[in-house]
């Protein structure tokens, strides 16, 4: 790592000490939220922290491989969606180990992606939770942009979405039926297939 990017990180680090929420934090580990460092900084402040920031990938990098909450959601804020490959997106994700960490991720940074449906289809047949959490987030955020899926879309879509509202973890039921109403408020049509198939 160079030196500049090692005293960004160092500086951006010191900054998580003067923001500490040892509540949230501890409130955080009770739930299962485990790293190996968490600060319980609130999003909206490592939102404004982030636009003190130029996106910047070799930063965005550095900061993902520290074990510390703040620093992999800022990494999603800063991490320019043009700049980053796949092969990094997937290794990014197959890192996640938590609900919140899945949908920053959806939300700041790969609902921004040129491949954000391929992930997403793919994601949303995946048999763990944290990727179809994951998946839904990314359409719902695609869906209210208005991407219009085409007809296999819809299919795979709805076949899956059905699975998920019928078993799967509460995480993932939750993002598949907002995903679902996203999907629905596109137009007529899609509300009536939704209400059809999904029975909502």
């Amino acid at each position: 790592m160079d030196e500049k990017i090692n005293n960004q990180l160092k500086a951006i680090k010191q900054s998580f000490r003067l923001m500490m929420n040892g509540e949230a934090s501890r409130s955080m580990r009770e739930k299962g939220v485990e790293y190996k460092l968490n600060w319980g900084v609130t999003l909206p402040q490592l939102k404004q922290m982030a636009a003190e920031w130029d996106k910047d990938y070799e930063l965005a990098i550095a900061l993902w491989k520290e074990d510390i909450r703040e620093c992999k959601i800022l990494a999603t804020l800063l991490m320019p969606a043009d700049r980053m490959p796949q092969e990094v997106a997937e290794i990014w994700m197959e890192q996640t180990r938590s609900q919140e960490m899945a949908e920053m991720l959806a939300f700041n940074l790969f609902q921004h992606l040129a491949y954000a449906p391929d992930l997403a289809y793919r994601w949303i047949a995946n048999g763990e939770d944290l990727y179809q959490i994951c998946g839904y987030n990314i359409l719902s955020r695609l869906f209210m942009k208005g991407q219009e899926p085409n007809e296999r879309g819809i299919n795979e879509f709805i076949d899956q979405a059905q699975a998920a509202l019928q078993g799967g973890s509460y995480g993932v039921r939750h993002a598949a039926m907002n995903c679902a109403m996203r999907f629905a408020e596109m137009n007529g049509q899609y509300e009536r297939i939704v209400t059809k198939a999904l029975g909502i």
